[in-house]
């Protein structure tokens, strides 16, 4: 995504024409309303997959059995991407926008619930925001984010990556289990792709595929919508159990009967303390660190960070960022973050928070249309995933893999995470290995004390069954 010139910007001297150009700094920063307007739209056309996306992924039933109504997700989403990118573009007058983080939802449905309720489950990301406000507020957040090697924080977006992807290719039947020892998996069944949703998946991975690879601005909801209708003709000339049926028409109130649906009373007869705060402890790296590279790389991509990557409002941003995980939590649609998608809306101009408002009233009218994502087959969606794990992959290009004490640990973070399921697996497997391989090599000195302490909690985290079992811990 190309940033817009400083030739087609208005002059930096120029005076500000309104109450609204001043507030947002439109002016100053060489925009103009109908840039920002713009580029609102193009932010949120490449984002409103994310509606459709987050209830096939929060779609996993929890320990109690219970399963998340997708239409009540798909109206949550849409809720908390809106009052938070609002909010956001109005406390910061920064051109982000938020929506529930890819990442954090699959470690929710992939690895929490399994462990705890849906309830429990957003419990926890509420408890994970309120850490993350008190963090941001109080500046420790910047000093743990300097602290963690850059490698590291590339390794785990990689590693979400792959394991989102991975995910997509379960749920589309393009990867199956075969139930024997070796080989453990399979393609399809017996070895080819033999159903047709799952050659669907195909076709919508390779469209999309094609459209991002030609920069189309919304790729991957072009993607989403051509093989739904694909599906549905597909279905009609040769049925295969498909029903594309509006039984509350196309436009609806908002199902929102999931906020406020948490519960921080855990229950420890199924789950002990320990895995509770490695639970947290996830959430917390996961969103902690996957936002503050994204804002970063975003405020880079619209000139307006410094040679510091240091950008306006900071502190404010990191605040309403961690607000974003506690709003996400309240409403069950899993914790709420900036979206790299962020930069198609600055590639088309936009520099302001305004542009962000933009987006957040889009996508709080999207919640009157979540019907329509009731109509996107598995397979379909599971094909987004796939295109988003790939474009995560991107990071791997800023790792120097020249030296062994850097390539085992982002290794074993990148591929722990898809072959246990499990994004805590990943980044405890990263980070005690980046620690021991430095210790016993002569870098000892180079490690940072705050690693030591969260190497010692994975080394925890990993014992955990052996150290509940010498406690008696159920």
């Amino acid at each position: 995504m190309s940033t817009t010139s400083a030739a087609t910007r208005r002059p930096a001297e120029q005076e500000p024409t309104s109450a609204l150009d001043r507030f947002f700094e439109i002016t100053r920063r060489g925009s103009t309303v109908g840039t920002e307007i713009r580029g609102g739209i193009v932010t949120f056309v490449t984002m409103a997959y994310i509606v459709i996306l987050n209830p096939l992924i929060l779609s996993t039933p929890d320990v109690e059995g219970t399963v998340l109504a997708g239409s009540a997700v798909a109206a949550s989403t849409a809720l908390t991407a809106g009052v938070m990118t609002v909010l956001f573009g109005l406390i910061t007058r920064l051109p982000f926008a938020f929506a529930a983080g890819l990442g954090i939802n699959a470690f929710l449905a992939f690895s929490i619930v399994g462990s705890v309720s849906w309830a429990e489950a957003m419990a926890l990301v509420v408890i994970n925001g309120v850490i993350i406000v008190i963090l941001a507020a109080t500046g420790l957040r910047k000093m743990i984010f300097d602290a963690v090697p850059v490698q590291l924080k590339l390794a785990i977006t990689v590693g979400i990556g792959l394991f989102i992807a991975f995910i997509g290719f379960v749920n589309a039947g393009f990867v199956t289990a075969t139930g024997n020892a070796s080989p453990p998996v399979d393609l399809g069944i017996g070895g080819s792709v033999a159903t047709v949703p799952t050659l669907l998946f195909v076709i919508t991975l390779l469209l999309g595929g094609v459209l991002i690879a030609l920069r189309v601005r919304g790729a991957i909801l072009i993607a989403l919508v051509a093989g739904t209708v694909l599906a549905a003709i597909v279905n009609a000339i040769w049925p295969f159990g498909l029903d594309f049926g509006f039984s509350g028409g196309i436009v609806a109130l908002p199902d929102l009967s999931l906020v406020g649906k948490v519960d921080f009373a855990f229950d420890l007869q199924r789950v002990s303390v320990v895995a509770l705060i490695m639970f947290v402890f996830t959430l917390l790296f996961s969103n902690f660190f996957d936002a503050m590279g994204t804002m970063t790389g975003l405020a880079k991509e619209a000139d307006l960070a410094d040679e510091k990557g240091d950008f306006p409002r900071i502190k404010s941003a990191l605040v309403v960022e961690g607000v974003g995980a506690i709003v996400g939590g309240g409403t069950s649609s899993s914790s709420a973050t900036v979206f790299v998608e962020s930069g198609a809306g600055i590639g088309e101009g936009a520099r302001t928070g305004l542009a962000s408002v933009v987006t957040g009233v889009l996508f709080l009218l999207a919640m009157f249309f979540t019907p329509l994502t009731s109509l996107v087959p598995a397979q379909v969606a599971a094909a987004a995933l796939v295109l988003v794990g790939a474009m995560m992959l991107t990071q791997i290009k800023n790792i120097d893999f020249s030296d062994f004490r850097v390539l085992l640990p982002v290794f074993l973070t990148a591929t722990v995470m898809p072959m246990t399921y499990s994004i805590a697996n990943g980044i405890g497997a990263g980070f005690v290995s980046w620690i021991v391989l430095h210790a016993f090599s002569g870098k000892a000195k180079t490690i940072h004390p705050l690693l030591w302490v969260v190497g010692v909690g994975f080394v925890l985290f990993f014992a955990r069954g052996p150290i509940e079992a010498l406690f008696g811990v159920a």
